[in-house]
């Protein structure tokens, strides 16, 4: 039988079928066994061709990414995200409400970061003002790259505040994530944070008593919400005046959560090597030793109580004469009858005397010492909203000045800003 010679080209544009017909014409009366094995091998090579092809298609869409394992509330949860690209570990991690904003947009809103648009500067970058495209103002707080713990920040702000929802907490918007550059967009608060007013000189004034007094009751409640009424319980550990903010009623809502840690379950204290917060604020406890609670927030709150009534910082006031800080101040004229001299003077008489004493009584309980002799914050809620008196307060002898009678140990401290909004950092032995 007369062989004919196929052209390669041929051979290729006719596939399967002229596979077999050749077969049939060079094999001739050959055994179906062998034409068999023929068609398996060819399907075969073209099954691994494919797979190969998809596998290197599949490895150029990823560019790179890899699986990791997060944590949430204390739940393993296996995601893919980009080794590089912190938005889409966003997208797929973090609640769908979130909005995740277009970088340019920002630019738009911000002005390019310009500086009259400026709000203030962070322990972890600067805020800033912005008005959406729809026309809705916002707060942007970009986190400085420089920063070591700028990302743990940015993901504990979303994860936290996206899931406590409290009228006297700040609520998030959203964020935006664009190489090197981290942003959380927050809603816009008109009267910045207490700091600007309750230590301005030329703007206290405007904090009259009813507004102070509305202020305190409006961070207990918050922190009320954080310790008890939440499903989770958040530990703040950076609660001040400048964590305050105020919104077009003055009323008050906590902010910057970067700092925050939850508590699991029934577990109530909790150790850090990394003593993170700010000087003046933390619990000896934390200060000292790393162990922090939901105490070392009611220290906090009991520094901020008293230093709204008498608009004096607590890391700044010091009585030469007497080597007396700010507490211990606190605590004397209290011990001596004499707790209304703490008012500040630009209230002059337009204050109830009951209720600042009832607060000046609270915030020293708060600055006690030893955290067991503490308060919680239900029980801060029950004594600020009824005539219910807690125990006598105690002497509170940590202080954070460098005193004659109480010598302090020194830290080392970095400042990570030039204004109140101070991070100290410091090592843990």
């Amino acid at each position: 039988m007369e062989q004919r010679k196929l052209d390669r080209r041929e051979f290729s544009s006719g596939g399967v079928d002229l596979y077999i017909r050749l077969a049939r014409v060079e094999l001739g009366e050959r055994k179906p066994v062998n034409l068999i094995i023929s068609l398996t091998a060819l399907c075969f090579i073209s099954i691994l061709g494919a797979i190969v092809f998809g596998m290197r298609r599949s490895r150029a869409n990823q560019q790179g990414n890899s699986k990791v394992k997060t944590q949430r509330f204390g739940l393993t949860k296996t995601i893919q995200t980009s080794r590089n690209t912190l938005g889409e570990y966003i997208g797929k991690y973090y609640p769908s409400e979130l909005v995740i904003y277009d970088f340019d947009s920002i630019i738009i809103a911000t002005n390019n970061f310009d500086l009259t648009n400026k709000l203030g500067q962070g322990g972890f970058g600067p805020v800033y003002r912005g008005k959406l495209q729809e026309g809705k103002e916002v707060a942007v707080k970009r986190l400085s790259s420089s920063s070591g713990q700028g990302i743990e920040e940015f993901k504990n702000e979303i994860l936290l505040i996206s899931n406590l929802q409290h009228k006297n907490l700040v609520r998030i918007m959203g964020c935006c994530v664009k190489e090197d550059e981290k942003l959380l967009i927050y809603e816009f608060m008109p009267n910045k944070s207490l700091d600007t007013f309750l230590f301005d000189p030329t703007r206290r004034a405007v904090l009259d008593w009813s507004i102070r007094y509305n202020i305190i009751h409006g961070i207990a409640r918050g922190l009320l919400y954080l310790h008890h009424d939440s499903y989770l319980k958040v530990i703040h550990r950076d609660l001040k005046t400048s964590n305050i903010l105020l919104d077009e009623k003055m009323n008050p809502k906590i902010s910057d959560f970067g700092l925050a840690r939850i508590i699991e379950g029934t577990q109530n204290l909790e150790n850090t090597q990394n003593v993170v917060g700010t000087r003046g604020y933390m619990s000896p406890e934390y200060a000292m030793g790393g162990i922090f609670s939901e105490k070392s927030d009611v220290y906090s709150f009991g520094v901020l109580v008293l230093e709204i009534i008498s608009s004096k910082k607590n890391t700044s006031f010091f009585l030469d004469d007497l080597q007396l800080g700010f507490l211990a101040y606190a605590w004397n004229l209290w011990n001596e009858g004499r707790g209304l001299v703490l008012v500040d003077e630009e209230l002059a008489e337009s204050y109830s005397s009951s209720e600042v004493m009832k607060c000046v009584h609270v915030g020293l309980l708060c600055v006690q010492d030893n955290a067991a002799d503490r308060p919680t914050m239900v029980d801060i809620a029950l004594m600020l909203s009824s005539e219910k008196d807690g125990p006598q307060p105690k002497r509170p002898v940590f202080t954070i000045q460098n005193s004659v009678s109480h010598p302090q140990p020194q830290y080392e401290c970095t400042n990570s800003s030039k204004n109140e909004a101070t991070i100290t950092l410091i090592e843990g032995r």
